[in-house]
């Protein structure tokens, strides 16, 4: 009896976070009036500002210079690029030194000379040389829209920003069964839940395309360099401090990137998110957060990996109860009820799946569907095993960084995707 008790009341709490999850992520899409506030306002052609975009690049010399091309296209008049190289790796430094050769007005060259090598730590190295008013951070292997830096410019102008939030969408869906969920995720992270959690007065920030105030940067001590998720820690730390951040997102504004190129590189890279995120929590920053619902948002997003481990091992274990064990009828039915709230999100996910393609332009097509519907469990998965790992790892005081490696083949625009 014991045992259907415990089970059933672990089947209720599943049931009560995935719907809270699910209700958080269909934010921007409860009214037309919700998901309209999302998106970028039209710039009015005053350019107040300057900026200084920082592009950490480590082996990525397949990638780089497309990259750096693409920033230099852009349409605002007062930016530099400042492309931080290893010490330790003369690939890339050829090619941002390549650019800055081209460019010498826009683009300089930093070098990051520790001897441990990691995002946050690069990024430290760059801020000391930043002369604009804004630090912009983007990955090597971002595709940047040209009015990017125009319409962040004119968001920080006319909502008196500290940090502008844009978005970041990987596009190469047909690469694999699991690229089609990663881009789906981004989707839903991106287009909605960052939102949410703007509006609340608490977001853990995206890797990239975000802007922060120089000043405000320089104040907060720039990044943790020892923190694996720096993104979230920032974004974490500005809001206990109540800076205000302002999300964006326009499907013709995007950033556009890839998706890990293997299962392994997916696994390392969720990983890495996940024990950064149980890092932020152990710091207690989010702490400082002036109200209980602030608090709770923030104690419950940032102990997600906790959440995904255990739910990984529990609901395996729960339907084998329910199926192999003699419990009341009552007890089984309430076992079940995370996987009800599993059928709805899978619901949410197709009609997301369309509205993704239709935003880019891009043909789902029936055996995109399947794909999605059939890998939704394998993908769970591999997502509750990055979380043990990840809590594994940090219980073990590892915290090495794992590289996910890029090829661009985001850039590349195959008939599968017309």
């Amino acid at each position: 009896m014991l045992v259907s008790v415990s089970v059933a009341a672990i089947s209720l709490a599943l049931f009560w976070m995935a719907a809270f999850t699910l209700w958080w992520q269909m934010h921007a899409w409860r009214t037309p009036e919700t998901l309209a506030a999302t998106r970028f306002q039209s710039p009015d052609g005053q350019q107040g500002l300057s900026f200084s975009l920082l592009l950490p690049a480590r082996h990525e010399q397949l990638v780089l210079e497309h990259t750096i091309d693409r920033l230099l296209e852009s349409s605002h008049r007062d930016f530099e690029i400042i492309v931080i190289v290893g010490h330790d790796d003369p690939e890339t430094t050829e090619v941002a030194e390549r650019a800055a050769v081209r460019d010498p007005g826009r683009v300089r060259v930093v070098v990051d000379t520790h001897e441990s090598k990691n995002k946050p730590k690069a990024l430290n190295t760059a801020l000391p040389y930043c002369r604009g008013d804004v630090v912009g951070v983007f990955d090597a292997e971002d595709q940047v829209h040209p009015e990017l830096l125009a319409h962040v410019d004119h968001a920080f102008t006319a909502t008196r920003a500290d940090v502008v939030q844009g978005g970041v969408q990987l596009i190469n869906f047909h690469s694999s069964w699991y690229s089609l969920r990663n881009c789906l995720e981004y989707f839903f992270w991106f287009r909605s839940r960052l939102h949410l959690h703007a509006a609340k007065g608490f977001i853990p920030l995206g890797g990239n395309t975000v802007f922060v105030r120089t000043d405000v940067l320089r104040e907060a001590g720039g990044w943790d360099q020892n923190c694996l998720a720096e993104d979230c820690d920032l974004g974490v730390r500005l809001s206990s401090v109540g800076k205000k951040v302002v999300v964006a997102y326009d499907a013709d504004m995007v950033t556009r990137e890839e998706t890990p190129g293997t299962l392994m590189s997916l696994l390392k890279q969720r990983t890495r998110w996940n024990q950064g995120f149980l890092q932020v929590y152990r710091k207690k920053d989010w702490k400082q957060l002036p109200t209980l619902g602030q608090r709770m948002l923030a104690r419950y997003t940032l102990m997600t990996p906790f959440m995904q481990a255990f739910t990984g091992v529990i609901i395996p274990l729960n339907v084998a109860v329910a199926l192999f064990l003699d419990v009341p009828i009552g007890i089984a039915v309430i076992t079940f009820l995370p996987l009800l709230t599993a059928m709805v999100t899978f619901v949410f996910e197709i009609v997301g799946l369309h509205d993704f393609g239709r935003q880019y332009g891009l043909r789902v097509r029936l055996v995109h569907y399947l794909k999605l519907i059939v890998g939704g469990p394998f993908y769970q998965l591999l997502l509750a095993g990055a979380a043990v790992r990840a809590v594994w790892r940090e219980q073990r005081g590892r915290n090495e960084w794992e590289l996910t490696s890029h090829v661009g083949a985001h850039l590349v625009r195959e008939e599968a995707t017309r």
